[in-house]
């Protein structure tokens, strides 16, 4: 997992310049179809839960599958963010945001190469997860099981043994962030699935609005309520870019004015029009918010916005030519060519970049226009041709001649930092791999990975294009989903051409039938907290027949019951016996926590048939 780093910043203007340039298909040397289709295969690896008929990497088994029941909410299945077992939520989203993102634009190249659907289902395994995450409008779990307890062992995710806690956050310990992130990658996937799955994409828009309240009602940073994030996945820009950024999602998602507006009101006080950057990445979305502005902009939907959103645009060069070393203040690069920004995983910051350059040139060529850099205009083809040196860069042309990408050409790592595939896989030998136990024999050997990892990329080389393929080098060995999102994007665009499309026209998917699977049917789990609910009464009043309720809610587990929350809908009538807070229910003022075996009663009257209760979450202590 990668720890971020600080920012890079500057406040220099740009002007804008229009003048009229289209780029040209790429071509190369380098099988870009079959690079995104082992990109894309590398999310099967990393997933968690129930694995589904259709998995493709068969050395991986199910795991977690208790994930969230300590405290009574079903946090299985998503992704572990890199080489260890850990679900980090704002990463994750990320991820899902990336590759939604990758989708929109060039899923029409994914689709004549094949490998839509799959794309679209790495998307749909992280959405399924975030919609179990967020079970109360203002309730979304971030991270189940801390980094500290996991990095202590060295196990396959089918053998964990360390305890799997989960953290969220609320009103009472918010994190826009992570809140705003979230709500982006729900609202991207809901266009990605608006045409197969109308439903599904209504009910992914739902929660994206539903989060993108929480995290702009009740703001902070999550990593100050979900503290065990710090070491891993510090907030360093804190969350007024990803409410900028989740607004700007929103917006292409809905197309409701009042999400143009809080980008247009809220530009220069969360920062959208102000910070230039040269990153952009897990943590810091200014750029990704630049570029999307950028293009609404250009659609010609700024409408009285336009002013604010031309200053948006400014920043969104200022990345595009820093990146090409033709600004004011410019990326590093390493000898061999490649963007530099960190030793710790630098590739992430490759493929994030590579994808914007990509989105933002053909922007461009659509809208007939040039990119403006302090030393001159620059052509769209160019930002384009930059983003295919950094993927071959990363595919083998190096001075190493090593490509970062496991299983692409001959020369890959073969230790990579990664649990599952550096331990033998469960199906081919089901002992026990105990979590000291598991660095002693499989951490320190020297040997290849027994699992092939195909299509991860992990960190990359160092400032002077060196690299050691040695697992205990996690700075360089160790791959992660977001390095991976972005590229699939630049590598399906690379593999397809343009095609000539016009990349300001709405999103139209082909019109396939995807490979979307629904998950595979689980066992059934008992849920410690039992509720029933029976007739007691009914009279006539007024020519209305009213009905009175019980309902009991008992605590069948073994343990403590706290913090429960209950959800009722097709109420009509009042309630006795609970304590109503916005949407929601919770013990009643004189009762805090329900003891093991313990049951509690509340009623409610209205003249109609039972309504629906549900619990929303809880605690067992």
């Amino acid at each position: 997992m990668k720890r971020p780093a600080g920012l890079i910043i500057s406040m220099a203007p740009l002007l804008l310049v229009l003048v009229l340039c289209i780029p040209t298909t790429v071509l190369g040397g380098h099988d870009y179809g079959q690079a995104l289709s082992k990109s894309i295969l590398f999310f099967e690896a990393q997933r968690s839960g129930y694995l589904p008929k259709n998995q493709r990497v068969p050395w991986r088994a199910n795991s977690g599958l208790n994930d969230g029941k300590a405290s009574g909410v079903d946090l299985v299945g998503g992704y572990y963010d890199a080489g260890d077992n850990v679900k980090f939520g704002l990463p994750m989203a990320f991820t899902v945001t990336m590759m939604s993102w990758s989708i929109l634009e060039y899923g029409r190249q994914m689709a004549k190469s094949g490998e839509l659907g799959h794309a679209m289902e790495a998307v749909k395994w992280g959405t399924d997860y975030f919609i179990k995450a967020h079970p109360h409008p203002y309730v979304l779990y971030g991270e189940v099981r801390d980094g500290n307890s996991d990095h202590y062992c060295w196990q396959r995710p089918e053998d964990m043994t360390t305890d799997r806690r989960a953290y969220r956050i609320d009103p009472s310990n918010p994190g826009s962030d992570l809140a705003g992130e979230t709500a982006a990658a729900m609202a991207a996937a809901s266009l990605v699935f608006r045409r197969y799955d109308p439903a599904y994409s209504a009910e992914l828009l739902r929660h994206a609005q539903q989060l993108f309240e929480f995290a702009d009602k009740y703001r902070g940073k999550y990593d100050s309520s979900i503290t065990v994030a710090q070491k891993y996945y510090r907030s360093v820009s804190g969350y007024n870019d990803e409410l900028l950024w989740a607004a700007a999602w929103l917006y292409q998602a809905t197309n409701n004015q009042y999400y143009l507006e809080y980008l247009g009101k809220n530009g220069d006080s969360l920062g959208g029009t102000e910070w230039a950057m040269t990153e952009f990445s897990w943590d810091v979305k200014y750029a990704g918010v630049q570029t999307l502005v950028s293009k609404i902009l250009m659609q010609g939907r700024a409408g009285h916005y336009a002013p604010v959103f031309e200053r948006y645009q400014q920043k969104a060069e200022y990345f595009m030519c820093s990146c090409l070393g033709r600004g004011t203040r410019n990326v590093q690069r390493t000898p061999g060519g490649l963007l530099f920004r960190q030793r710790w995983n630098n590739l992430q910051f490759v493929t994030s970049a590579s994808f914007l350059m990509t989105v933002y040139s053909d922007y461009l060529a659509s809208s007939k226009r040039n990119l403006h850099c302090s030393s001159g205009a620059v052509a769209p083809s160019a930002l384009v041709s930059f983003a295919k040196s950094q993927v071959d860069y990363i595919l083998g042309d190096n001075p190493r001649a090593t490509s970062y990408m496991v299983g692409y050409g001959a020369n890959y790592p073969r230790q990579v930092h990664h649990r599952a595939s550096s331990i033998v896989s469960f199906k081919v030998n089901p002992t026990f791999v105990s979590c000291r136990g598991g660095y002693a024999t499989w951490f320190s050997r020297k040997a290849s990975d027994p699992n092939l990892l195909t299509g991860a990329i992990v960190g990359g080389p160092d400032a002077y294009d060196n690299f050691a393929d040695q697992r205990n080098n996690y700075e360089q060995t160790e791959p992660a989903t977001y390095n991976n999102a972005p590229l699939f994007g630049v590598l399906a665009r690379l593999s397809g051409g343009h095609g000539g499309y016009n990349q300001l026209l709405p999103v139209e998917l082909p019109a396939l039938k995807p490979i979307v699977s629904r998950p595979n049917p689980v066992p059934a789990i008992t849920s410690p907290v039992a509720v029933e609910q029976k007739l007691t009464s009914s009279w006539n009043s007024n020519g209305r027949t009213y009905y009175r309720y019980s309902t009991i809610v008992t605590n069948k587990s073994d343990k403590t019951l706290k913090n429960l929350w209950l959800s009722i809908s097709k109420l009509y009538g009042p309630v006795w016996g609970l304590t109503k807070s916005g949407d929601s229910y919770t013990f009643p003022s004189w009762l805090h926590s329900l003891p093991a075996g313990k049951s509690l009663e509340f009623v409610y009257i209205h003249s109609s048939s039972q309504a629906a209760v549900s619990i929303s979450t809880y605690t067992l202590e």
